[in-house]
């Protein structure tokens, strides 16, 4: 007697959650993430050239965006949205209308975890964002919201309740996220060690986050989510995650928020030329030994009480201070307070329902 097929479950936050992917290729890579993205809507941000067709495998809901819809929809403040760049997935944060991102880029797939099971990356990463961060204070069993962990002995019981988690920062397999001098020096090198564990950035610490797989509150942190001006016309190219990581690690230390970094894994598929990196990466090589301890030492108003306020008030910190480093930092500031205009644009509650349909942008359910 045959049996009826049995109903697909309910994934986690299924209709609280976007996932945002920038390409310029057909994503055939996502029939391996089948049965994890299928029953979520994805958001794609096509970049490059416009009129070129990208397919999308059959069976998912997504939008996709290309420049003449970033044009379109913003107007002149699209000048703030990278071109030729990866760095253009904030796009995707500004117009999505849900309360969790994941994004993740085109050439990372399923990983396994030591026992050969498939990991899925987003069911983690919904767990680091739905349970408390320890901010204040480091536990050396690392997470003790994760099942069989706890608080250490020694660990105070008025720091126990945690703060709020805006950011979760996933890791990889195979292919490491190294710069370009590294990869030279270690063209063959792979990552194949699987550490099980999730932890949180302490207040006060900053780090390099990758965007390749990470998920973040929007409504937590979204407008600090900017990935800067990358790419084309502009004189560097790979630090896109790495700026946003350091403008919203301030942020969430000045608003008592916290990150954390760890699971999930994902397998990074390939890896991209050195030299080409190198050309791109090159002046942030001397940029950043400016930049980190900029971000190091910068402090926010106290009446900073929102993330646009407080991102507001960093372009103002990046104009002035870091200015001298290059002009490029007062192009880059300008553009953090357009990002912040174009975010409130987008975003306030009178212009919702005419951002939602988006009549030009191609969608598929």
């Amino acid at each position: 007697m045959a049996t009826a097929p049995s109903a697909k479950l309910t994934p986690l936050l299924k209709d609280e959650l976007d996932i945002v992917i920038p390409t310029i290729r057909n994503l055939d890579f996502l029939e391996m993430w089948r049965p994890f993205f299928e029953q979520y809507h994805l958001i794609i941000v096509q970049d490059g050239d416009p009129s070129k067709k990208i397919r999308v495998p059959d069976g998912f809901d997504y939008q996709l965006y290309n420049r003449n819809d970033v044009n379109r929809i913003l107007g002149p403040k699209a000048s703030c949205i990278s071109f030729k760049d990866s760095a253009c997935r904030c796009f995707g944060y500004l117009v999505s209308k849900k309360k969790y991102i994941f994004t993740i880029d085109d050439d990372c797939f399923v990983a396994k975890d030591p026992s050969g099971k498939e990991i899925n990356a987003l069911e983690q990463h919904i767990k680091n964002l739905l349970t408390p961060s320890t901010t204040h204070f480091f536990n050396t069993l690392y997470d003790p919201y994760r099942e069989g962990a706890d608080f250490v002995r020694g660990y105070p019981f008025s720091l126990r309740e945690g703060a709020p988690t805006a950011v979760s920062h996933g890791l990889w397999l195979n292919i490491p996220d190294y710069d370009a001098p590294t990869q030279l020096v270690k063209p063959l090198e792979r990552n194949t060690r699987y550490v099980d564990a999730v932890m949180t950035v302490p207040k006060g610490t900053l780090f390099p986050m990758c965007g390749m797989n990470l998920a973040f509150d929007r409504e937590l942190i979204g407008p600090a989510m900017y990935f800067g001006l990358m790419g084309d016309g502009q004189p560097i190219g790979r630090y896109d995650d790495m700026w946003a990581g350091w403008c919203m690690k301030v942020i969430c230390d000045h608003l008592g928020l916290g990150v954390k970094t760890g699971l999930p894994y994902i397998w990074h598929s390939k890896a991209s030329n050195p030299f080409v990196n190198l050309k791109k990466e090159y002046k942030g090589i001397f940029w950043q030994e400016k930049a980190i301890p900029f971000f190091q030492s910068v402090s926010l108003p106290k009446e900073c009480s929102s993330v646009e306020k407080c991102h507001l008030a960093l372009a103002g910190e990046v104009k002035s201070k870091l200015g001298e480093v290059d002009p490029y930092f007062i192009k880059l500031a300008d553009a953090m307070v357009t990002w912040i205009e174009a975010w409130n644009m987008v975003n306030s509650p009178g212009e919702k329902p005419a951002m939602t349909s988006l009549p030009n942008a191609t969608s598929k359910k």
